[in-house]
């Protein structure tokens, strides 16, 4: 049953035995496509909460929502094995998880290493890809956005009160996020962030941080051409942050030129990854997915 917040918890086992989570929305909304969320690489299922309420409320055309936390992240177990913290493992657990769902196929909105995952899946299981949202995140990732990631994860700060946590994501995201409101910084930290006996801890395996310690910035980084190219016929919308660092406006450019029926939207005032429940995204990615399905009948 779903519980004062909107959402039924869902426990599941990984293929290798590990317990994962994830929020089901909408647990009743059959008659339109489901959404899959897949947060970025040290996120949780929190960061969809407001974008999954609009979608799975939605009176015009509301869908069932299931957000993932992957291994390690949030209330799924953490991996003693950190080799099994990638994009192919992860692929695998979501693919697990909708099958224990009975979800066929179904959007998928990823942001960052969402995103990669989405490239993944198109790769193991084409079919489950009705739609797609890339926030933030594409073929190419850009060397500059990754090193700012693993800085910020290397020298985290440990604050002991929520305002002193909120005054540590501004210091670090405020240059790249000036649009976001004093409401949005708190949110994204209730969504990062959980109460120990200790104080706020971030909500993540701190071995996550060592998966991308070896990362050579000096060397042009593998993209994902060839698998976003097997895209092509699948609906996608392309949410980009204005001072995204991560996803260039170049690569964004050669995205659309490769699919010349992707939708796009910018984000003014944002870097990466632009906050999904901000700047009436919303109601464009419901818009968005109401046209694809819409096309598909």
């Amino acid at each position: 049953m779903p519980n004062d917040e909107g959402f039924s918890d869902f426990f599941y086992a990984a293929p290798d035995g590990l317990k994962l989570h994830a929020r089901v929305y909408g647990q009743t909304n059959t008659d339109a496509w489901p959404v899959v969320c897949l947060p970025g690489l040290t996120r949780n299922a929190r960061d969809f909460h407001e974008l999954a309420l609009h979608l799975s409320s939605n009176p015009r055309r509301p869908r069932k929502v299931v957000a993932f936390d992957y291994r390690g992240r949030g209330q799924s177990d953490y991996d003693p094995d950190i080799s099994q913290y990638n994009v192919g493992a992860e692929a695998g657990d979501v693919l697990a998880g909708l099958s224990e769902l009975g979800i066929e196929e179904a959007a998928f909105i990823g942001t960052s290493r969402g995103g990669l995952i989405i490239h993944v899946l198109g790769a193991l299981k084409p079919a489950v890809l009705k739609a797609i949202v890339l926030n933030d995140i594409g073929p190419v990732i850009e060397a500059e956005g990754l090193a700012h990631i693993r800085s910020y994860l290397d020298r985290a700060s440990k604050p002991k009160t929520f305002a002193e946590a909120v005054e540590a994501q501004r210091r670090v995201h405020g240059a790249g996020f000036p649009a976001l409101t004093d409401a949005d910084w708190a949110r994204m930290v209730g969504a990062i962030c959980r109460d120990t006996d200790a104080g706020l801890v971030p909500d993540f395996d701190p071995a996550l941080v060592d998966t991308v310690a070896g990362v050579d910035f000096s060397k042009p980084l593998p993209d994902l051409w060839p698998q976003f190219d097997a895209l092509a016929t699948v609906p996608m919308l392309a949410v980009r942050g204005g001072n995204s660092t991560l996803l260039s406006a170049v690569t964004l450019e050669e995205m659309g030129r490769r699919h010349p029926g992707m939708e796009t939207i910018t984000v003014e005032g944002q870097g990466h990854a632009p906050f999904l429940e901000t700047a009436n995204l919303p109601q464009g990615i419901a818009g968005f997915l109401d046209r694809a399905e819409g096309k598909s009948n």
